[in-house]
């Protein structure tokens, strides 16, 4: 258990005891398998520093997104679009366990239901926080929201960095990767139009 206290705030990490044990075994194996010395005075504490780390990466295993937004929905007449833009995401390819970051871009129409505003960056990193592909992240964060709301439309937008892309294989450092997906009225060309714009415009 790790706690920081900053005057009337504490926040406190707790990591599953098993699970680290395991973890910083299998971490200690690879770096000796990558040829380094376990018992230098740099890596004595590595393995399990890695093990903590990833847990933290990947809590989103232990989160409900869906029962996240049903927590704070309430009822309300408004029927025009909302929009939640750059939101931060920090998430780990399947494929080689290198993160990728970015942004994503959410918008929904209600159908008599809103929910809480933090509730959609929250479902955001439950997602985010797990083995993923971006292709993925974004259907789920829009499929969710769609179970949860009803609403007459949701729209996704991710941009992200690939570590994968950029630390090995082709090396391109300054590619992006941009995925969207979209249901109901943002399927209508005009509709989705105004969501681009609401999320590519800087608003005065």
């Amino acid at each position: 258990m790790i706690a920081n206290k900053i005057k009337n705030y504490e926040k406190v990490e707790v990591y599953n005891t098993e699970i680290t044990d395991s973890l910083s075994e299998n971490y200690s194996a690879i770096i000796e398998s990558l040829g380094e010395d376990i018992n230098r005075e740099g890596l004595e504490k590595t393995p399990e520093r890695v093990a903590k780390a990833m847990q933290f990466l990947t809590h989103g295993y232990g989160l409900d997104p869906l029962e996240i937004l049903k927590s704070a929905l309430f009822t309300e007449d408004h029927t025009q679009m909302i929009v939640v833009k750059d939101i931060e995401v920090y998430s780990m390819c399947e494929h080689h366990m290198l993160p990728f970051f970015g942004k994503a871009h959410v918008a929904y129409i209600p159908n008599g239901k809103i929910v809480g505003l933090s509730k959609i960056p929250r479902i955001v990193d439950a997602f985010a926080r797990r083995m993923q592909v971006q292709e993925r992240l974004t259907d789920q964060i829009k499929d969710c929201i769609q179970e949860a709301l009803e609403p007459l439309g949701v729209a996704v937008v991710i941009e992200a960095q690939h570590m994968c892309m950029q630390m090995r294989g082709i090396q391109k450092q300054n590619s992006v990767t941009t995925t969207s997906s979209f249901t109901g009225a943002f399927e209508n060309d005009k509709t989705r139009k105004e969501f681009i714009s609401l999320v590519s415009n800087k608003l005065s």
